[in-house]
Parts: C-alpha cells; structure tokens; sequence
C-alpha cells in the first residue's frame, strides 16, 4: 500500500481504537502531504515524495525534542518523541554506518577528493547516489573524518 494511503488506513484506525497522540501524529503528517498535494493540484503523492516529506517531519521533531530538553521541558520532548517514533515507521531503513563509509570511500575515489575542502564534492555524490537510504549527518561526519587523515 503506498505511503499516502496507508497514512489515511491508519489514521482511521487509530480514530477508531481511540489512540490520540497517535492520531494527532498521523493527523500532522496527513496535513504536510496535503500541503503539497495542494501545490502541484494533485489527488496523491508517490512514495518518493512523501518520504522526502517524512525525511523533513522526522528532522523538525529532532530539532524540537532538542530544543525541549535543553529548556527542560521533558513532557514536551516526550510528545515529541512518541511522534518521531511514528514519523520513522513510515520512513524505509538508513544505511547502517559501515555500508555509508564504504559509500563515502566510493564517493572519495569517483570525486578524486583529497582534502577537507572536498567534503561537499562527496556529499553531492553520496546524496545523489544513495538520498533517503543514508542519513547525511553521518555521511558527512565519515567524509570528514576519511579526508582530514
């Protein structure tokens, strides 16, 4: 079932079994696909498309659950936290870190970078080649690493 609609099942779902923090997250993940699906006049978005959107939900609840625990507002960041969780279980799985170094090493040898300078010439390739299946944060951190020795 794609993305969209398995959204809006359960969604449905989780109005039915009364779960509300659940169907708040599916709520606000619903609202950001039908942002965009209000930009282009379509009826649905592709896979492609609302993993882009999840990719952004899943860094602004990073973003917020950081900024909660640093103003120790731990209920807030817990909020936060249970939606994350069910931001992710749409979300496919991230490149563990050994299959991102070896992409980045990849990257490294068909850019010919040598230096730290070079780091964005391997994260345009690793992004290009392998968006959504590696988290860039580590990716640049290996890039970093590999071309600073």
């Amino acid at each position: 079932m794609p993305i969209f609609d398995s959204v809006n099942e359960q969604m449905k779902d989780a109005l039915r079994a009364q779960q509300k923090l659940r169907l708040q997250a599916l709520r606000n993940i619903r609202a950001a696909f039908l942002l965009r699906v209000k930009e282009d006049g379509s009826t649905t978005l592709s896979d492609e498309e609302c993993i882009t959107i999840l990719r952004r939900l899943e860094k602004q609840r990073r973003e917020s659950i950081e900024a909660f625990e640093a103003g120790g507002r731990t209920e807030q960041a817990a909020a936060e936290k249970a939606e994350l969780e069910i931001v992710l279980g749409f979300l496919p799985k991230q490149a563990d870190e050994s299959t991102t170094r070896s992409w980045v090493e990849a990257a490294i040898a068909e850019t010919g970078a040598s230096s730290a300078k070079d780091v964005g010439k391997v994260m345009g390739a690793v992004m290009k080649a392998h968006k959504g299946d590696v988290d860039g944060n580590v990716a640049r951190r290996i890039a970093a690493e590999l071309l600073a020795g």
